[in-house]
């Protein structure tokens, strides 16, 4: 039976929206896992208090026949950005059905949405607060005056990363050698966040010219190959980034706890990677992948699909977004968002403007031509010579 969290006003739902709704089920509490083998037309059931915008992004993508929450897609904490994309995208979404729907479904059962009511047969699974535009706008403007509930915590987090992570912040002590050579080049950084997949195409004038190093966060490796671009350096915890991209020759740096546990190193040996490096340090994988640049040299960082906002920061949830915020301030004037390169290099001129503006220096060319006794000479001959060009067209077609 679903439940309501307390923070939250009843939702409203629309029984005859989103009735007929019917396909296999996909579970899993791990959206990011969930979203690897989702298939079109197929049911994902997540486990995910406020869903954030990257992983809406990815169900998105996955295409979905609906998305059933067993948690509360905005717990009223903060107003996250996840819900509001699956609605607008005309997804059904089925929130906080308790947890126990995860218990009674298989992967690859057939099951039935009919209004709010999920159904396996003729049995009821469980039911919920079907979301639509008008329920996720009202519990957005509620879950804006939690606010500063979470600006608190976020300003305490923020304290405790920098007495924890002072020395690798501003000495660098921690951080691990590596072979790839950074001194005086770009570094491009791709995590697979926000526009990510935008954000590289709009960057290949950008790649061609200044060949950055290419250092793929995660799953973010799998985003370059898939864009053509073979990746330098793979930096995380390897729990979302295919075998095939570690195996790609990239040099990997496995981001451990602070105290050295590295359960990604088992992996990495496992598929034949010897020489990985381990990275110790508090904080995300894209921290690790800009302090690793930043300590090594690099001219210039390149963020694709990173946190920029505070509202970003808050939106993925949880307390080490703290550490990106610092990070952000000790790699400093280094750190330029991918939206800032593709403004320098996004073509503002349509075809026609450069048709009309070829037009233009050609008649300018002939008036001042014209104006000289040897222009008009030269301006005959050319005439004489388009002439007998025409002359010798018409007669092999008459």
């Amino acid at each position: 039976m679903g439940r309501m969290s307390p923070r939250l006003r009843p939702l409203r739902n629309r029984d005859s929206d989103y009735a007929g709704v019917s396909g296999a089920v996909r579970v899993d509490k791990r959206t990011k896992n969930l979203t690897k083998r989702l298939r079109p037309g197929e049911i994902a059931v997540i486990d995910h208090i406020d869903l954030d915008k990257v992983s809406a992004e990815a169900l998105v993508a996955c295409r979905p026949a609906a998305v059933i929450n067993v948690a509360p897609s905005i717990s009223g904490r903060y107003p996250n950005l996840g819900p509001e994309i699956l609605v607008a995208a005309g997804i059904p979404l089925l929130d906080n059905v308790g947890k126990g729907v995860m218990e009674r479904l298989d992967e690859g059962d057939s099951v039935h949405l009919e209004g709010n009511v999920l159904l396996s047969g003729v049995e009821r699974i469980c039911d919920g607060d079907l979301q639509d535009e008008v329920s996720v706008r009202e519990a957005m403007a509620a879950a804006r005056e939690g606010l500063n509930d979470q600006l608190e915590s976020f300003a305490e987090n923020t304290m405790t990363y920098l007495l924890r992570e002072r020395e690798l912040l501003l000495d660098g002590i921690g951080v691990p050698d590596v072979r790839t050579e950074f001194e005086g080049r770009h570094a491009l950084i791709v995590v697979r966040g926000y526009h990510y997949k935008e954000d590289i195409q709009i960057l290949r004038h950008y790649i061609r010219e200044y060949r950055p190093i290419l250092i793929g966060v995660d799953g973010g490796a799998d985003a370059l190959i898939e864009a053509r671009l073979q990746p330098d350096m793979i930096v995380g915890d390897m729990d979302s980034v295919s075998d095939s991209a570690l195996t790609s020759g990239a040099e990997i740096v496995v981001h451990a706890y602070r105290d050295g546990r590295a359960p990604g190193l088992e992996r990495v040996e496992s598929l034949g990677v010897t020489d990985a490096v381990v990275f110790p340090a508090t904080g995300t994988s894209e921290d690790v992948a800009m302090l690793l640049a930043d300590d090594k040299g690099a001219s210039l960082i390149v963020a694709v699909g990173t946190h920029a906002t505070l509202v970003e920061f808050l939106d993925k949830g949880r307390a080490g977004m703290a550490s990106t915020f610092l990070t952000r301030l000790r790699v400093g004037s280094k750190l330029i968002d991918a939206k800032g390169v593709s403004r320098l290099y996004r073509s503002r001129i349509s075809g026609w403007w450069l048709i009309a503006m070829l037009l233009v220096g050609m008649l300018a060319l002939g008036a001042a031509l014209s104006a000289t006794e040897g222009g008009r000479a030269m301006l005959q001959l050319i005439g004489a010579r388009l002439d007998d060009f025409w002359s010798t067209i018409v007669g092999v077609f008459t």
